[in-house]
């Protein structure tokens, strides 16, 4: 991360920035909520499609659950001082269901595979809905970088 002090950064440039680390990073903080359970928040892989996050975890996770009830969510990049958030929907995929390309990249970019293992695994798909990025105080009027699905300028 390269913090500018005060200096606040045009829409452009924080969509660059954004864009970068959503295909570099591999760590997510992933918020859900159940209806009759309350919230969820844990940290997730994720690979970044050039328009999708995917994620994947055990079927039987409290996140899995969670996202059928309700797949509204909330995702955030781990770095307090360089923040990152992206709210959307998500929509599941059962390991022999999900797509091949996505689950290929997946596994590229870890080295796991969750196909290949024993247990149940599901794949969560968001398309970001509103994007929020900003660093330090100066940058929080503009914070909103995509709205209703669209980048800002």
């Amino acid at each position: 991360m390269q913090t500018t002090g005060d200096t606040r950064r045009a829409t452009a440039e924080r969509r660059r920035d954004t864009l970068e680390r959503l295909g570099t990073e591999r760590d997510m903080w992933v918020s859900t909520a159940h209806p009759d359970h309350g919230p969820h928040q844990v940290p997730l892989w994720f690979a970044w499609d050039g328009r999708a996050v995917w994620m994947c975890t055990g079927a039987a996770s409290a996140t899995v659950r969670n996202l059928r009830a309700d797949p509204r969510v909330r995702l955030g990049l781990p770095d307090t001082l360089d923040v990152v958030l992206i709210q959307g929907e998500a929509e599941c995929f059962p390991g022999d269901e999900v797509p091949g390309e996505a689950a290929d990249a997946f596994a590229a970019k870890f080295g796991w595979d969750p196909r290949t293992e024993e247990g149940s695994y599901v794949y969560a798909r968001v398309v970001p809905e509103t994007v929020r990025a900003w660093r330090g105080t100066s940058e929080l009027r503009g914070r909103v970088i995509m709205r209703d699905g669209v980048w800002l300028d």
